[in-house]
């Protein structure tokens, strides 16, 4: 029969192969952890970058359509003058 002392032994080396490997069960699931926050930062971050990409097109178009607006209204008004010349012309 084993000893008082050995038996603590064992019970003692057991135990501590147990924590170890709890430990290294503990230290996969953390960095899985990490890498999904890093993951889920890295996908915030670019949603935020794709948004404001958006924002910035959205404006351009905006002014692009308002410039658009702008010379169509212009190129009305110059038509009607050079319209109103022409009538003139053959009046005078």
């Amino acid at each position: 029969m084993a000893s008082r002392t050995e038996r603590f032994k064992t019970a003692a080396v057991k135990a501590a192969r147990t924590a170890r490997k709890w430990a290294q069960t503990a230290a996969r699931e953390a960095d899985r952890l990490l890498q999904e926050a890093q993951k889920r930062a890295k996908t915030d971050e670019r949603q935020r970058r794709i948004k404001a990409a958006l924002r910035r097109t959205g404006k351009v178009l905006k002014a692009a359509g308002r410039a658009a607006i702008v010379a169509g209204v212009a190129a009305g008004i110059a038509s009607a003058r050079a319209e109103n010349r022409k009538l003139r012309k053959k009046r005078g």
